[in-house]
């Protein structure tokens, strides 16, 4: 290899893993797919590769390798199709050459998940001041495997691709944590946990360098990776990048993350990956807008949050969760993008159906009747949405709670309601709280002029 610094960067993740460390302790690889972690798995491959080929005894290579990547379920639509098929050509390219590498998915808990919570449960989407997203989405599906690891081995030994030259607060951040003259350092939540980042000294240009002269272990093809990033650098994002090919255009250091973010004011990727011929991101440019546009807008939300607290800013604008109105829009919107996407990339799902049963419920829930997911899919899609999970009165039963309410319709439809209601108790959600939320129906019906 010619670049000094992986080679030498190789015989370190080597002593460690076989060497310097006699346990099996699990090694731990966070894998997004972007340029650090695709060098990191890079130098570990080749690494684990060498120990196969200097000791063919399989002993040496008896300590798991965990390739982790966390799907927020919002990933951008072309990251999140890079990502799968190299995952897909990891598990595969592993088994051949026989080496412990093992790919796993995290996800978060559909209760969790972005549209449950912004859609479902009203939820402002995130910003710098209620940045919910970064647990719910990110570290807790990963922590939660985490766990399983050290609760089996007892330890766990996470790599990071982490680098000084990323940012100040990033190195002082490391060295913070750091045991002089010691390679791994505690993990700063986890327990039982070290973290080790094998690449924090490399720059920039050496990361480049070795994406674009060194063949992926794996057979994957790193050029994409390159366009990826070429395509999605804006002008103000571009560094200069020693590449072994001089066609090759500039890549800075362009940042991927949810198609969805609103903590940041404007997505400098997607709009870059749109002025350079992805078009068809337009639509999702736009609707993440709106979701910035509209967040703070008294007619949008409700006049109290999900905790019955009064919420009312010092200029009489509501400041609680979505109201229902609200959110049934955004779901129309979102769902008609979907429908036009997947004309020409039917791979394109931007809520399943799993997340769409789950609003339904936590809007029954809230008491939100006037608004129906299955109503609002089957308008986009003219045609029904798959709800196995989800019982319903069927046409006899609701014929007959006509008829014993013929007198008042009213009656009917609170009945409806309440079984709504008490369904969702087998869904998604636990029943916490299923008592108060028919005692507010009812209230509801009873006292319409408090509402």
């Amino acid at each position: 290899m010619k670049s000094k610094a992986a080679e030498s960067i190789i015989e370190e993740i080597i002593d460690q893993y076989a060497y310097a460390d006699k346990s099996d302790r699990p090694w731990i690889i966070g894998f997004s797919g972007g340029k650090d972690s695709t060098v990191l798995l890079t130098l570990v491959w080749i690494a684990l590769r060498r120990i196969r080929e200097s000791f063919p005894n399989p002993y040496q290579l008896k300590r798991p390798v965990h390739v982790v990547c966390n799907d927020t379920m919002v990933e951008n639509p072309i990251i999140e199709t890079y990502v799968d098929e190299v995952l897909s050509k990891i598990e595969v390219s592993a088994r051949e050459q026989n080496l412990p590498i093992f790919v796993k998915k995290t996800t978060p808990k559909l209760d969790e998940s972005f549209w449950v919570n912004v859609i479902g449960r009203g939820y402002p989407v995130p910003n710098n001041t209620f940045r919910w997203c970064t647990d719910k989405l990110k570290i807790r599906p990963t922590s939660s495997f985490l766990l399983e690891q050290i609760d089996e081995k007892g330890e766990a030994i996470v790599l990071l691709g982490t680098r000084y030259e990323e940012s100040v607060s990033r190195e002082k951040s490391m060295k913070k944590h750091e045991v002089k003259g010691n390679r791994l350092s505690k993990h700063t939540v986890s327990a039982n946990t070290y973290v080790y980042a094998p690449i924090k000294d490399l720059m920039l240009e050496e990361i480049w360098y070795i994406i674009n002269s060194v063949p992926s272990p794996w057979g994957f093809d790193n050029s994409i990776l390159f366009k990826i990033y070429s395509d999605a650098s804006a002008d103000d994002y571009e560094c200069p990048t020693v590449v072994t090919n001089k066609e090759h255009a500039s890549c800075g250091q362009s940042r991927f993350g949810c198609w969805t973010c609103t903590v940041v004011k404007k997505d400098k990727s997607m709009t870059a990956l749109v002025e350079k011929g992805q078009e068809w991101m337009k639509p999702l440019m736009k609707y993440r807008n709106s979701l910035v546009e509209e967040r703070n807008l008294g007619e949008n939300r409700r006049d109290k949050r999900r905790n019955g607290q009064r919420a009312i800013d010092e200029d009489g604008r509501n400041n609680g969760n979505y109201t229902g109105g609200y959110r049934a829009k955004k779901l129309r919107e979102l769902l008609e993008i979907q429908r036009e996407l997947q004309k020409e990339r039917p791979q394109v799902n931007l809520i399943n159906n799993q997340e769409l049963i789950a609003v339904q419920v936590i809007w029954n829930r809230d008491g939100i009747f006037e608004h129906n997911v299955a109503d609002i899919y089957r308008k986009v899609f003219n045609r029904d949405i798959s709800t196995n999970n989800i019982k319903s009165l069927g046409q006899t039963e609701r014929r007959l709670l006509a008829e014993v309410c013929e007198d008042n319709s009213d009656y009917y439809h609170l009945i409806d309601n309440l079984i709504s209601l008490q369904e969702s108790k087998t869904l998604l959600l636990s029943k916490y709280g299923l008592h108060n939320d028919v005692e507010k129906q009812i209230e509801r019906f009873i006292n319409p002029e408090k509402q």
